[in-house]
């Protein structure tokens, strides 16, 4: 590469690196290290093929794309978080919190839609009675009413959130 191809790729990159920075930082799901070596190798790439690069800026991000889907494709399901340090004490198992979240669902969708409209509204925007009321068009008695039998129902329906939890409330926030 001849110096000016060089100083107009240096001079692309210094102008174009933030918003191709967030392109990186949005494909790499938040991960800011993968972030940057994502947006690293894709300009690697870029500089070798500069002499032949008309569109410098949709080549980088169309490498970026299909750089991500590559690594995408590759990890599957696996996700790893590196580490400096293991951690101090073993993490929890998460399988019980997984398993009620599995029956809150199975029992929400056997709810009516009134009903689990009202608890979600409730419970999971955590919103305050009088705005479910206006969200539903109705008063915040039959707010009040339809939450308490809801909420009876989820408890026939699903016997076991009961044991772990005081409150079925609890388990659905």
């Amino acid at each position: 590469m001849d110096a000016a191809a060089e100083r107009r790729f240096r001079d692309f990159v210094a102008a174009r690196s933030p918003a191709l920075m967030r392109l990186a930082f949005l494909l790499a799901g938040g991960d800011q290290h993968a972030a940057e070596d994502l947006l690293q190798s894709a300009l690697a790439k870029t500089v070798a093929r500069w002499h032949a690069v008309e569109e410098p800026e949709a080549y980088v991000r169309r490498v970026m794309y299909r750089q991500q889907v590559s690594l995408w494709r590759r990890a599957g399901g696996r996700r790893e978080t590196a580490v400096a340090r293991p951690p101090d004490r073993a993490v929890q198992d998460a399988t019980p919190a997984v398993d009620v979240q599995i029956v809150v669902r199975r029992a929400l969708a056997r709810l009516t839609r009134r009903q689990r409209a009202v608890l979600v509204l409730r419970y999971f925007e955590d919103l305050p009675e009088a705005e479910v009321a206006a969200v539903l068009g109705c008063s915040v008695g039959t707010v009040r009413s339809t939450t308490h039998r809801s909420l009876a129902r989820l408890r026939t329906l699903a016997p076991e959130l009961a044991e772990p939890y005081n409150m079925i409330g609890e388990a659905l926030a």
